[in-house]
């Protein structure tokens, strides 16, 4: 378990399109929100719905708040929304203070109507791009890059556009000034265009919306069937909107979806033909774990990381566990390849958020205890390997590891399925500043020590990497390649920040 003081993922974006006859009978702003809903654990600062009835110049209909998805959007309010598409958003603050006008998607007026964005990642040229605009005489009234692309998106061109605005064009355009890191969605007239970046850094993909036949025991179904089409950072959510798996939004790829369905109308290349750099922590920490990247899913991924964890760093105990419960499937999987029995040594209180009131120091000074029940019976007198994703500045593992000491553990052992985080991310992740992280202020040999464990091993980056890869089918069309800023230092493009 990440601690909540550590990585924090920026946002997740979601979109939707009605197909047949318009107006539809399609609940638009019901599947947008069940689609945030889902996508919830990517942001939980913010959040907001954009619909419109697809016509010219149509006026478009807004829902946005601080908090929770199910806190800021009520029945009455979702059936105000009422559209035939539409596009929604939910924010964790990267760039930008926590405040309502930084909740996306944002919304612009230009020359050829209205304009809705929704963004999920970070730009690693942004002071360039806010340089360029604010020469321009654009005003920015967020700190956000995600306002620097919905403003470069409104910049008309200079040759104009006598015929009518060129969108596909001006996203082109973007693509060749800004190649990292975003995935978009952007909404105007009859269509959503579905952007991802050239190397494929934050996650997009696309699903069908299968009609009611579909869960009354048909089968199959005829593409001139589907109720729509939708867009999501995930696709864990697409079983709770009644959507269906469709593909990955390909790296530099845009998509058009609309009434007609979906259409691929441009891949961007990569500068100097480099490999893609999706960001290895949605395997291991960020995605759901039913979610699908690259053709597998990441559960299968974060087994895979367990078993390579095993063969790396075994250790002789009597019982292998986790913290609940985002390492479970590497724990899992760790267990199974030594032979050795998997079992729990806490019980979660999922009623305990970050938003509990300690009424005194002494209730203040229990720290995890009031989230973690330790199970007795599976740790007095037991040699215990306690597997975690990740370790970011080390304060929740402490009192972990001291609970465990308390309940009567003979050893206890902590094996980390990820490698020691090291670096800042400039691509859309919170990470702690430098100084911040535990692997760089104690040094790996003194870790263990640091946590009063008996041992303390991670998984290598060469480990993760191949965890990860050997269940992607490499594409004669593409490369596969991820991106290990964090672990390694090597960013897949020169940072100008």
């Amino acid at each position: 378990m990440a601690e909540s003081t550590g990585l924090n993922e920026a946002c997740g974006v979601f979109g939707c399109v009605a197909t047949g006859n318009w107006p539809t009978d399609l609940d638009v702003p019901h599947t947008i929100y069940l689609g945030l809903i889902g996508l919830q654990h990517r942001g939980q600062e913010s959040a907001g719905i954009v619909t419109s009835m697809g016509n010219k110049n149509s006026r478009y209909k807004i829902k946005k708040g601080m908090g929770m998805v199910n806190g800021i959007f009520h029945e009455e309010e979702l059936l105000k929304l009422r559209g035939n598409l539409g596009i929604g958003h939910t924010r964790y603050s990267t760039l930008g203070a926590s405040d309502t006008s930084n909740v996306q998607p944002f919304v612009v007026e230009t020359l050829h109507g209205l304009i809705a964005v929704a963004h999920n990642g970070e730009l690693t040229n942004a002071k360039s791009l806010k340089t360029k605009l604010l020469k321009h005489g654009v005003g920015l009234s967020t700190g956000t890059d995600s306002e620097l692309i919905t403003q470069l998106l409104t910049h008309t061109p200079e040759c104009g556009e006598p015929h009518g605005a060129n969108w596909i064009g001006r996203i082109k355009r973007i693509m060749s000034e800004t190649v990292i890191s975003y995935s978009l969605v952007i909404m105007h007239d009859d269509k959503i265009y579905a952007v991802r970046d050239p190397y494929g850094n934050r996650p997009l993909c696309l699903g069908k919306l299968l009609p009611a036949t579909a869960f009354a025991g048909k089968k199959e179904v005829d593409k001139d069937d589907l109720d729509g089409w939708v867009v999501s950072s995930e696709s864990c959510c697409f079983n709770s909107v009644g959507a269906r798996y469709y593909r990955e939004v390909l790296p530099g790829e845009v998509v058009e979806l609309s009434k007609e369905g979906v259409k691929s109308v441009y891949i961007a290349p990569r500068p100097n033909d480099t490999p893609p750099a999706m960001c290895i922590f949605e395997y291991v920490y960020f995605a759901r774990p039913d979610s699908i990247f690259e053709g597998q899913m990441v559960y299968t991924v974060r087994q895979r990381c367990g078993r390579q964890l095993a063969k790396e760093a075994p250790v002789d105990v009597d019982i292998v566990s986790t913290v609940p419960e985002s390492a479970t499937p590497a724990a899992l999987a760790y267990a199974k390849q030594l032979g050795i029995p998997y079992g729990e040594v806490f019980c979660k209180n999922r009623y305990v958020g970050r938003t509990f009131i300690q009424p005194n120091m002494r209730l203040r000074q229990l720290g995890v205890a009031k989230k973690f029940g330790p199970i007795s019976e599976n740790i007095k007198g037991k040699r215990i390997v306690l597997i975690d994703d990740s370790i970011v500045r080390g304060v929740t593992m402490i009192p972990i590891v001291k609970l465990l000491r308390a309940e009567g553990a003979k050893e206890v052992h902590l094996r980390i399925a990820s490698p020691p985080i090291k670096h800042p991310c400039y691509m859309g992740i919170n990470i702690p500043t430098t100084q911040e992280l535990i692997a760089n202020k104690i040094s790996m040999d003194k870790l263990a020590e640091y946590f009063d464990a008996d041992s303390l091993q991670y998984l290598t980056v060469e480990g993760l990497k191949h965890a990860v890869q050997q269940g992607i089918k490499d594409d004669e069309n593409d490369r596969v390649g991820h991106c290990v800023a964090c672990l390694t230092g090597q960013y897949p493009v020169k940072i100008d920040w």
